[in-house]
């Protein structure tokens, strides 16, 4: 929750610069800062030069907050999977590595119980009968030599 209040106030602060630019691009020409700055000669308000400035700094706005909403709904998505340790299969549930067991118990208050799904259950099925085989082989070749 904290890390998707963070994430909208990358986008409140874009947001709020952009909004600064085009107030102070506006007060620029307004108060005819130049004029005031550089010398005392007459600034006449050219309102075309400051309306097309405004709709640039628009379209960049709009193209750069797509792309920021974008990327942040990106990372959301990263940010959601479950990590889940390759080798004990534990998951890392708020900072702490728990087995699947607790993390059902805790997460969803779900009681948990094993079992073996068909997939699992046939190659387990095949890999017995390869042994058996092996093993009935390895017995034939022990009897059938002398000793």
């Amino acid at each position: 929750m904290g890390n998707n209040r963070r994430l909208n106030g990358v986008l409140l602060y874009e947001h709020l610069g952009f909004v600064g630019i085009i107030f102070f691009c506006y007060l620029n020409d307004l108060l005819k800062l130049p004029s005031l700055i550089f010398s005392d000669h007459p600034f006449s308000f050219v309102f075309q030069r400051s309306t097309l400035e405004i709709l640039l700094i628009l379209m960049v706005w709009l193209l750069v907050s797509a792309s920021t909403r974008r990327l942040l709904e990106r990372i959301r998505h990263l940010e959601s999977f479950l990590r889940v340790c390759s080798w004990c299969r534990r998951i890392d549930y708020q900072g702490e590595w728990i087995t699947l067991e607790k993390f059902l118990q805790q997460g969803f208050d779900t009681p948990t119980t094993h079992g073996i799904c068909p997939e699992c259950r046939s190659h387990l099925k095949l890999s017995i009968e390869r042994a058996k085989l092996r093993q009935k082989k390895e017995n034939a070749a022990d009897a059938g030599s002398p000793s």
